[in-house]
């Protein structure tokens, strides 16, 4: 082999090495982090599998972090350890805005780009959020029920101060607006917490305070089924229930009627979306990251992508069961 050509030959091998080299070291950089609170619900279970999908075929690392029954302060943990790894990025659920708003900022100060999902953070400097309009999903629901009766007592099973069950409420409030008859009695802290949720029912349905609850509105996931559990172990059929989200258990409730009907959100696509969102961020960043984007008139982002809703009930619920299943299969 003469010198020129195998200069040439180790030039090359060089440059493929380093190539590669540097691909697999990006690759391997390449990670984001998916933060929530409750993350052992199928609700997030199905929304980390959209996350790690989307992390599949971009071949980067994808890490979905947080505690495992609703706890803020648990959520700030696993935000913190995260922006002390350094990832490429970060989607997060904001359980509590008080409690996450602080280091949400400090992570888009160290060059990390935040997405919320699910539950918002507007007065931080992440970028944009992915989910649900939650008022108008709120309304939905209270479209629902206005549907279904004139006049009643309701109690309501949230989480106060977590920001998008605040809009759903709001969301309800305001289709409540138009009918008079149908009134909010009682608002549950059911505190993400199933246990609590099927006592306050119970006693709820017992007429525990003197006075009949006439529907049970569930704004979140956890309370759904053991609500309906509760209605019934009491035989109480004649009691409205609307849930929310579409995992198995309160699908089979609507199946049997205990449930009238949920509101169904896509937390797949949400994890899906959010992890594409944030690997163009990185790969095409803005010229400043940690600016209010929502004042800019040139903004290269959004303020909010809704990812859509449906109201499941009796007459589609056989449809979300064959593609859960479908889902499950896979």
């Amino acid at each position: 082999m003469n010198i020129t050509r195998q200069i040439a030959l180790t030039t090359v091998g060089v440059a493929l090495a380093f190539m590669f080299g540097c691909n697999s070291d990006t690759s391997k950089q390449d990670v984001y982090y998916m933060i929530a609170a409750n993350v052992q619900l199928p609700y997030w279970q199905t929304a980390s599998n959209g996350f790690k999908k989307a992390a599949a075929q971009y071949k980067v690392t994808a890490n979905v972090v947080g505690p495992s029954s609703y706890d803020p302060v648990g959520e700030l943990d696993a935000l913190q350890k995260a922006i002390q790894a350094k990832p490429a990025g970060i989607l997060i659920s904001v359980s509590d805005a008080s409690v996450l708003e602080r280091e949400i900022n400090r992570a888009v100060q160290n060059g990390i780009p935040v997405i919320t999902m699910d539950s918002d953070a507007a007065v931080t400097r992440r970028l944009y959020f992915i989910g649900t309009n939650n008022a108008e999903a709120g309304r939905l629901g209270g479209g629902r029920l206005i549907e279904r009766l004139s006049k009643g007592n309701i109690a309501v099973f949230t989480i106060p101060g977590q920001p998008n069950l605040e809009d759903r409420l709001r969301g309800f409030k305001e289709a409540l607006a138009t009918q008079p008859g149908l009134k909010i009695t009682d608002i549950v802290d059911m505190k993400g917490d199933a246990a609590t949720a099927f006592d306050k029912a119970q006693q709820l349905v017992a007429g525990t305070g003197g006075k009949k609850i006439d529907v049970f509105v569930c704004l979140e996931a956890v309370s759904g089924k053991p609500v309906a559990d509760a209605i019934k172990r009491a035989n109480a059929r004649d009691r409205e229930v609307i849930s929310w989200d579409a995992d198995p258990a309160t699908l089979d409730a609507i199946r049997d009627g205990t449930i009238d009907a949920t509101i169904a959100q896509k937390p797949f696509t949400m994890g899906y979306f959010g992890l594409r969102m944030l690997w163009n961020v990185v790969h095409n960043p803005p010229e400043q990251l940690n600016k209010d984007f929502r004042t800019d008139f040139y903004s290269p982002f959004p303020v909010f992508i809704d990812t859509g809703t449906t109201l499941v009930d009796r007459s589609n619920v056989d449809l979300y069961l064959s593609a859960t299943a479908v889902a499950t299969e896979k």
